[in-house]
């Protein structure tokens, strides 16, 4: 029998381990949680329990904080520069309506099993564990890379609320590489600051929360109407620069979509929400409202605030780091103090952003630690202060060092894909939980849904590729229409075709299997519209996530799991590996 931490014991045994990688992958690598031990076994690996102290109020103060501050003020301004102009409007309302489909996914799932573990929980209940790790360790790579720009913006929101440039709080160190020669130390030290805080109690962090947001929507609120006071309509459609592109749709359709994928990352901020669910109260009640109520009014302000700020300034002449503050600067003479009280203002969201944002990083950490894949660890919930203290610190230090020196758009181009990736996987998780039954010997043929999941997610690959890469003309028009012809049919045979295997207790996504398709697929099509050193980025981190799994997270788990734990699931038997051998159990 092989005992928990067998593998790592040794050299000699790491080696051996190594040697039977194939089977372990194949014994691990599609092996199923369920939702009874997700909530109860696994759970129990953190020692102590986080206490249930937040209500639907908490959650949507915490949704709106955690969204607010990282979008409109870190991304509307390098969107309208340079992909969409005065529509970025639109490419708000794109990205808030691909959330709010996403948001109905992530809610019936944290409804129906209240864990910390977010989109990580989800998969691994679905598409097993292997799929599990590559999703969490993207999202946790989104949350540190948004934080870190989030922070970064913090500093040129700073700069404009004392009247000293970003370029004064940060050092540059001419011999490394553009793009990470900028030292911020202010960004570390914000960072560092929340880390703390959020060591301390998950009540008194959304108190602080509620207080921030509060004071930060009656600057959004100045913001909005200064805004359309002060600014002039013809910026709608008239650019600073004559050469430049000019009319609302300055870059086109496809700038609109291109902005969306870029400020999509305003909307991370439900999917923290999510993960403080095993902190809440009354799930059925105070979830749907905190996760759904939130994106919906996110959207709506984000809207005026774009709106706000293309009326200000021509899409061009709009700053990409600072956009709202830089903004009343190049108005007129006299607007100065606006700029200063939206810079003050936008320091408030921004803390606010990284609080939450913070928060469910460091939640994500923790249940990944408990099924092992990476260390225990990070599995710890402190006995007195009720949060997981070791993923915050560990996180939080590794936040602050990305924040030091990397650059704004590099962190950006790598968030936006990473997130559209996690939110898909989501959405065709719950399509497939619901259609496959997972813990019953009957009506588990996965195939007709793996088929549809497969052939639809095809369509919708082909459906953008055609999109972003044909000239325009009939044949480009011809494509399109027989992919979403294709699309459609395919949809409406499922639906007709396959039964529904099981039925949500306390709250499920309407008009099922409609809404999970459309954010499917919107996800798809967003991530058509990211530019391709995304693609590399993405890529290359992946293949680091997997050979991390190969060479550490497989024996880990299998170690864990060797001592009559869930090994795998097939056929709806449960296999378990027991020291006087293996015995099947039906469940």
């Amino acid at each position: 029998m092989e005992i928990q931490g067998s593998s790592f014991s040794s050299l000699r045994s790491y080696l051996c381990a190594l040697s039977h990688t194939p089977s372990r992958f194949a014994c691990r690598a599609s092996s199923l949680s369920t939702s009874y031990d997700e909530m109860n076994r696994i759970r129990a690996r953190s020692g102590s329990e986080m206490h249930k102290s937040l209500r639907w109020f908490d959650l949507v103060g915490l949704g709106i904080g955690g969204m607010v501050g990282a979008g409109v003020f870190v991304t509307t301004g390098r969107a309208s520069h340079y992909a969409a102009g005065p529509s970025v409007i639109l490419s708000y309302a794109i990205a808030g309506l691909c959330a709010l489909l996403s948001a109905f996914c992530y809610t019936e799932f944290a409804v129906n099993m209240p864990v910390a573990g977010g989109a990580f929980s989800y998969v691994r209940v679905t598409f097993g564990e292997f799929a599990a790790f590559l999703t969490g360790a993207n999202l946790v790579m989104d949350y540190v890379m948004s934080n870190a720009a989030v922070a970064r913006s913090f500093t040129a929101y700073f700069g404009t609320a004392t009247g000293v440039s970003a370029t004064k709080w940060r050092l540059t160190v001419p011999w490394l590489p553009k793009g990470f020669d900028e030292i911020d130390l202010i960004a570390v030290s914000v960072v560092l600051l929340i880390t703390l805080i959020t060591c301390y109690s998950t009540r008194e962090s959304s108190v602080i929360n509620m207080i921030l947001t509060a004071l930060h929507i009656i600057f959004i609120a100045f913001v909005i109407l200064m805004g359309f006071w002060g600014g002039s309509w013809k910026n709608f459609t008239e650019p600073g620069d004559p050469e430049k592109p000019s009319g609302f749709f300055p870059y086109g359709a496809s700038g609109v979509f291109n902005g969306s994928a870029m400020v999509y990352l305003s909307y991370i901020g439900y999917d923290a929400v999510s993960t403080m669910a095993e902190e809440v109260r009354d799930p059925v009640k105070d979830i749907p409202i905190g996760v759904v109520g939130s994106v919906i009014f996110i959207t709506f302000l984000y809207c005026l605030m774009a709106a706000s700020m293309s009326k200000l300034l021509p899409y061009d002449m709009i700053d990409a780091e600072a956009p709202f503050a830089a903004a009343f600067r190049g108005t007129s003479e006299g607007w100065g103090w606006v700029a200063k009280v939206i810079g003050m203002g936008a320091s408030f969201g921004i803390l606010t952003s990284l609080l939450v944002a913070m928060l469910g990083q460091a939640r994500y950490m923790c249940v990944i630690g408990r099924s092992s894949v990476v260390p225990t660890w990070f599995a710890r919930v402190h006995p007195k202060t009720s949060t997981p203290v070791n993923a915050s610190i560990f996180l939080g230090i590794f936040t602050a060092a990305i924040a030091l020196f990397t650059d704004l758009n590099v962190l950006l181009s790598f968030v936006s894909i990473g997130t559209l990736f996690v939110f898909y996987m989501v959405a065709n998780a719950v399509i497939y939980r619901r259609y496959v039954s997972l813990e019953t010997t009957t009506n588990n043929n996965p195939w007709p849904t793996m088929s549809f999941l497969s052939s639809f997610s095809f369509t919708s690959i082909m459906f953008t590729l055609s999109w972003r890469f044909l000239p325009t003309g009939r044949a480009k028009t011809g494509i399109l229409s027989a992919c979403g012809v294709i699309a459609m049919a395919v949809l409406v045979i499922f639906h007709r075709m396959v039964p529904q295997t099981r039925k949500p207790e306390f709250w499920g996504v309407p008009l099922m299997p409609w809404i999970p398709s459309m954010s499917i697929f919107l996800n798809v099509f967003l991530l058509g519209a990211l530019d391709r050193p995304s693609y590399v980025r993405f890529g290359f981190f992946s293949a680091i996530v997997v050979l991390v799994y190969i060479f550490y997270s497989v024996h880990a788990s299998f170690d864990a799991e060797g001592n009559g734990s869930l090994c795998r699931e097939k056929n709806g038997e449960i296999q378990l590996s027991k020291q006087n051998g293996d015995q099947t159990f039906q469940v």
